[in-house]
């Protein structure tokens, strides 16, 4: 049975954080600042934080951004949707296999529209071959 991560593939990759610890613990400045005022994070810790996450939480809010505009212009007549939610879709691409999924599922479809709209047929596999009388 597969687990939710490889199901799922959202979640972020854990990165080792001990080089990190043993760095701030074996400073004795910082574990000076940090015996008097406990609540005090180092500036470079809270930066690496930043780093790590914060392109995944801008990724997510632009992406659903893009894709609440487009619902709202498939039911508003301001913007066509479809417009905005293949972008929107591509850019939470980047982050979630779930939007890669429906990414690919979109663009499926679109193919099939467009196949039907200017008539193209698919080609079938293997052309069965005519004998000769």
């Amino acid at each position: 049975m597969r687990n939710r991560r490889e199901e799922w593939g959202d979640e972020p990759e854990e990165r080792d954080a001990s080089a990190t610890i043993e760095r701030f613990s074996t400073d004795p400045e910082i574990q000076e600042k940090l015996a008097e005022h406990p609540r005090w994070i180092p500036a470079e810790v809270i930066w690496q934080f930043i780093k790590r996450n914060g392109k995944r939480v801008g990724v997510t809010i632009a992406g659903f951004t893009l894709l609440l505009a487009g619902l709202a212009g498939l039911i508003l007549p301001i913007i066509p949707g479809w417009l905005l939610i293949i972008p929107g879709l591509a850019l939470l691409a980047t982050e979630y296999v779930w939007a890669q999924r429906l990414l690919r599922l979109a663009k499926e479809k679109a193919e099939q529209a467009k196949n039907a709209v200017f008539g193209k047929k698919e080609k079938p596999d293997a052309a069965p071959e005519e004998s000769s009388p």
